[in-house]
C-alpha cells in the first residue's frame, strides 16, 4: 500500500511538473522582453522610463480583469474534463469566444477614447503627459487580439495544454524585441566580434516600442485563435456561439468575485501608482524598473498556480476529496522552496538587476532596497497564490476576493496614503505598506487552509452526514 501511495505521489509530483513548466517559460518570456523593452525605452532617459511606467499599473488592471474573466471558464472546462465530459468543454469554448468578442470590443472602445485622461489621472508630470497618452493609444488599438490571447491560452491550459501558449508567447515576445530594435532606435552602426555592419531603425523612441507591442499582440491574438479553432480537445467548431446561460451563468458566478477583485486590487494599483508618480521622478523612476525585477521572482508562484487551478478543478469534478488533500499537501511545500530560492536570489542581486535598466545611482539605490525588502517577503506570498489558485480552480472566488480588497485597501493604499501624502516618507514606506498587505494575505489564507474551506468536498461530505 506505501509503495502504491509513494508511486502516485511522485506521478502527481511529475504531473504538476508537466503542467507549470511551460507556463514557467512563458512567463519568463514574457518578463524578459519587458526587461528589454524597459532597459531599451530606459536607454532614451528617466523621462521616457517615466512615460511609460506610469501607464503600466492601468495597463495591468484592464489586463487582470480581462483574466479575471477567463478563470470563471478555466474552472467550468478542468472541472468538466474531471468529469470526462469532453462535449461540454467544446460549448464552453464556444461560448468563450463569443464572450471575447463582446468584452474586446468593449474594451478597445473605452481604452481609446481615455487614453488622453489617464495619465492626467495618474498625475503623470506634465513635460511626459502627451507621451503616455500616445502610448497607451497605440497599445490598446489591437485590444481585441490581446483578449482573445489572455482567454484563448487560459482554455488550453484548462485543458491541460500549456505548451501550445507557451509556444505562440515564445513567438509574440520575440516578434515584440525584434520590432523594439527597428522601431525604436535610429539606423545606427552595430560592431559584434569585430565584425561592423548597419542596424536599420525607424527611430520612434517610446512610440516605437508602443507599436511594437502592438504589432505582437495581434500575432497573438491571430495564432491562438487558429490553435484553439483546430484544437481536439477544445475547439468550438461545430458548437453554437449563441449566449448560453446554462454555460455562462456558472462561468460568470466564478468570474464575477474574480473579476471584482482584480479590478479592486488594480484600482488599488493605479492609486498606489499615483500616490508614488506624484512623489517624484526618481521614485516613479525606481518602482517602475523594481516592479519589472520584480515580476520575473513570481514566475515559480504563479506558474504552479495554474496548475494547481487545473488539477483541483479537475479534482473537484471527478468528486474526489483524497486527491484534493494530495494536491495541497504536494503544491505548498514545493511553491514554499521555489519561492525561498526566488526570494534569495532576488536579494544579492538586486543592484545588478537595477544597473540592467537604470545609469542614475539615485534610482539604482532607491530600487535596490525596495526589491531587497520585499524579496523577504516571497514565500509568504507564494503559499496564497497556491491557496488562490486551488479556490480558483473549484469555483470558490468569494474568499480571494475579500482577502485581496481589505489586504488592498485596509492596508496598502490606506497606509502609502498616510506615510506619502501625509507624512511626506517616501517609496520605501510605500512598498512596506505592499509588503505588509502580503503578509495580511498569508494569514488569511493560512486559515482558510487550515479550517479546509478551500476544499468545498469537505462541505459536501458535511452536508450528506447531516
Amino acid at each position: 500500500m506505501k509503495k502504491l501511495k509513494k508511486r502516485m505521489n511522485k506521478a502527481m509530483f511529475f504531473t504538476i511538473l508537466a503542467l507549470a513548466w511551460p507556463t514557467m517559460l512563458e512567463q519568463l518570456m514574457q518578463t524578459v522582453v519587458q526587461y528589454i523593452d524597459t532597459a531599451m525605452v530606459g536607454s532614451l532617459g528617466t523621462q521616457a522610463t517615466a512615460a511609460v511606467g506610469a501607464t503600466s499599473t492601468v495597463n495591468w488592471l484592464i489586463g487582470s480583469t480581462i483574466s479575471a474573466i477567463s478563470v470563471g471558464f478555466l474552472s467550468y472546462i478542468a472541472r468538466a474534463f474531471g468529469a470526462k465530459d469532453k462535449e461540454v468543454a467544446k460549448c464552453a469554448a464556444a461560448q468563450a469566444v463569443l464572450v471575447v468578442v463582446i468584452v474586446g470590443a468593449l474594451v478597445t472602445i473605452i481604452t481609446l477614447s481615455l487614453s488622453g485622461m489617464i495619465p492626467i489621472w495618474m498625475q503623470v508630470d506634465e513635460s511626459i503627459q502627451a507621451m503616455a497618452s500616445q502610448y497607451f493609444f497605440i497599445i490598446y488599438m489591437p485590444m481585441l487580439f490581446r483578449t482573445a490571447s489572455i482567454i484563448f491560452g487560459t482554455l488550453l491550459r484548462a485543458a491541460g495544454d500549456t505548451k501550445t501558449p507557451m509556444k505562440i508567447g515564445v513567438l509574440v515576445n520575440l516578434t515584440n524585441v525584434v520590432l523594439n530594435f527597428l522601431l525604436i532606435y535610429q539606423t545606427r552602426e552595430l560592431s559584434i566580434l569585430g565584425i561592423t555592419f548597419i542596424m536599420p531603425g525607424a527611430g520612434l523612441g517610446v512610440i516605437g516600442a508602443a507599436i511594437a507591442s502592438a504589432i505582437a499582440f495581434t500575432v497573438g491574438g491571430i495564432c491562438i485563435t487558429i490553435v484553439l479553432w483546430r484544437h481536439p480537445l477544445v475547439s468550438p467548431r461545430g458548437k453554437s456561439f449563441r449566449p448560453d446561460m446554462k454555460i455562462l451563468k456558472p462561468c460568470l458566478t466564478v468570474a464575477f468575485p474574480n473579476m471584482l477583485q482584480r479590478f479592486g486590487t488594480s484600482l488599488g494599483y493605479v492609486f498606489f501608482a499615483s500616490m508614488i508618480n506624484s512623489i517624484g521622478e526618481v521614485a516613479t523612476a525606481a518602482h517602475t524598473i523594481a516592479n519589472t525585477v520584480e515580476s520575473a521572482f513570481y514566475i515559480p508562484g504563479y506558474g504552479m498556480q495554474t496548475a494547481a487551478a487545473t488539477l483541483a478543478g479537475n479534482a473537484y469534478g471527478a468528486n474526489d476529496k483524497k486527491r484534493m488533500d494530495d494536491l495541497g499537501a504536494m503544491f505548498i511545500p514545493i511553491e514554499i522552496v521555489l519561492m525561498i530560492f526566488s526570494g534569495g536570489v532576488l536579494f544579492l542581486f538586486a543592484p545588478d538587476l537595477m544597473r540592467i535598466f537604470s545609469t542614475s545611482e539615485d534610482v539604482i539605490g532607491l530600487g535596490t532596497t525596495v526589491l531587497r525588502m520585499v524579496a523577504v517577503s516571497e514565500p509568504f506570498y507564494g503559499f496564497s497564490i497556491i491557496i488562490e489558485g486551488m479556490l480558483q480552480g473549484v469555483g470558490k472566488t468569494k474568499e480571494p476576493f475579500v482577502y485581496n480588497i481589505i489586504g488592498m485597501w485596509m492596508i496598502r493604499i490606506v497606509g502609502t496614503f498616510i506615510c506619502t501624502q501625509l507624512l511626506g516618507f517616501g517609496l520605501v514606506a510605500a512598498w512596506a505598506c505592499m509588503i505588509l498587505h502580503n503578509l495580511l494575505l498569508f494569514v488569511l489564507f493560512f486559515i482558510c487552509y487550515l479550517r479546509k474551506t478551500w476544499n468545498p468536498l469537505y462541505e459536501k461530505q458535511k452536508k450528506h452526514r447531516e
